[in-house]
């Protein structure tokens, strides 16, 4: 594995060191090198320059797609390697990682690479007397900093397009997930990229955080994390204006109808909360369900539930795997703990499992709550973990009310045969993702991203790719003899 920085086109090793844990054992994997105050400056020194005198942004956009097709070759040519490196820093079941994280990674830079031309295509505007000529330009140096649930994935998104917009880049993935984001260092170090166009540097956020994001050096910032961090990185960013695209938290809920396909909505609806250890942002974590199906619906849920198999992230068996960290754990059992006391009705799991080939790891069990009340704890905040509250609604008013009933608005699915009565209702509810009949189905093609405090600004697709873009207008007059009325007006 790689653990050395990647900056101005080198590795370098560092002499401070970070142990990196695997939590499904809570045994040290290995050390990865810890960026210093000097290899920030230097990161950024250098997506700087490549910027402002390097060739990235001024090569042709045949050679830019090149570069980025190569990204996703060597992603899919190490693809085995990687996904056992994303297990063994996450947790997470290697069938996730291989048939999941790693192929979509690979596939986000294709997708852009293949795409991102047509997105750059001039526009043309008539007006009165003049020509508008509409260009999309890099926005400059952007910082991409992503989380720990989708370490290699999230970093793709962000990556693939910012590069294909012809921006310089300098990423930092979170502290405790660094190996795969390291690994794509080798990976665009072979692919031939310039000389600083892309600098990968391991940090804590505390020691990083405002040296990166008040730097007046970068133009842009790309963050995908807690509302908590986010908030931090508002505040760094207005000491030098610059972009922000903000994708942080969600209390993301499915709405069950009463004519739903209920086989379809249960098994859907357990892996939009038990995916990854609900350590999503999009986990529906509340679900509601309509009264005359209600009892059926939890009845089957529950049972299924119990019957998840947790383990290893290595082993192929696995359907769940641990925690992240035992200070996540210790989160969780606390908003369990915390929605007991408060009256939600406990249906199964909520706590640590007693399985004696589990003690080692972070791991927690599938919890199922009901009897939620829209004031409680567990309804509003967003737990990061396989918890789920299920809720009775008796009529789709009521349902509304309640889906919209939080300061998050990021995603929602709708369980129903009635495809008509689906989109009514999707209109309705307040979150900027709906899946009809399906959950975490995200496509390259089209836009992803929230409303509310689930932040601002879109991942992939056209309106993605833009948003690493800036908009120039170039306005060329087009009055009669060339002799605008402007030009004349102390013209005497």
């Amino acid at each position: 594995m790689n653990t050395s920085l990647f900056i101005n086109g080198e590795f370098k090793d560092t002499e401070e060191k970070q142990r990196i844990i695997n939590p499904s054992t809570a045994e040290v994997i290995t050390e990865a090198s810890i960026a210093s105050g000097e290899d920030l400056e230097l990161a950024l020194a250098s997506a700087r320059a490549a910027f402002d005198s390097g060739d990235w942004p001024r090569i042709s956009l045949e050679e830019r797609k090149e570069f980025i097709l190569k990204i996703s070759e060597g992603i899919l040519d190490k693809a085995g390697e990687l996904a056992k490196i994303e297990t063994l820093n996450t947790g997470k079941p290697i069938k996730e990682s291989t048939f999941m994280d790693i192929p979509s990674a690979a596939k986000t830079f294709e997708d852009i690479a293949n795409n991102f031309e047509k997105y750059l295509t001039e526009e043309r505007i008539e007006a009165q007397n003049a020509q508008c000529n509409l260009r999309r330009e890099p926005m400059g140096v952007v910082v991409l900093i992503v989380p720990w649930n989708y370490p290699l994935l999230i970093a793709s998104w962000k990556m693939a397009q910012a590069l294909a917009a012809g921006n310089t880049v300098i990423l930092k993935p979170s502290s405790l997930t660094p190996l795969t984001a390291l690994e794509l260092g080798k990976i665009i170090h072979e692919a031939g990229l310039p000389k600083g166009v892309v600098n990968i540097i391991n940090s804590s956020g505390e020691k990083s955080g405002e040296i990166l994001c008040s730097d007046k050096r970068v133009d842009m910032i790309s963050f995908t994390g807690s509302n908590e961090v986010g908030k931090q990185i508002i505040d760094y960013s207005s000491e030098n204006v610059k972009k922000l695209l903000m994708e942080l938290g969600g209390k993301s809920v499915s709405i069950v109808l009463k004519d739903a396909d209920l086989e379809l909505a249960v098994n859907g609806s357990l892996c939009s909360i038990f995916l990854n250890q609900g350590q999503m942002c999009t986990a529906m974590s509340r679900i509601f369900v309509e009264d005359e199906v209600y009892d059926k619906f939890v009845t089957e849920f529950v049972e299924k539930a119990k019957r998840i198999k947790l383990g290893n992230g290595l082993n192929y068996e696995t359907q769940m795997g641990p925690l992240i960290s035992e200070s996540q754990r210790k989160k969780v059992s606390s908003c369990v703990e915390k929605a007991k006391k408060q009256g939600a009705k406990l249906l199964c799991g909520g706590k640590i499992p007693s399985d004696p080939s589990l003690k080692s790891g972070f791991f927690f069990e599938p919890t199922v709550f009901s009897d939620v009340l829209p004031q409680m704890s567990i309804f509003q905040e967003e737990v990061f973990g396989p918890v789920v509250c299920i809720n009775k609604f008796f009529d789709i008013k009521e349902a509304i009310r309640l889906a919209n009933d939080t300061d998050f608005a990021l995603a929602c699915s709708i369980w129903s045969k009635d495809n008509s009565l689906a989109q009514d209702l999707a209109a309705k509810i307040n979150a900027g993702v709906i899946w009809i009949n399906t959950y975490g189905m995200f496509y390259n093609e089209a836009p992803y991203g929230g409303f509310k405090q689930s932040g601002f600004g879109k991942e992939l697709g056209k309106d993605g790719f833009l948003e690493y873009a800036r908009l120039k207008n170039v306005v060329i007059d087009k009055t009669k003899d060339s002799k605008p009325l402007v030009n004349y007006w102390y013209g005497f």
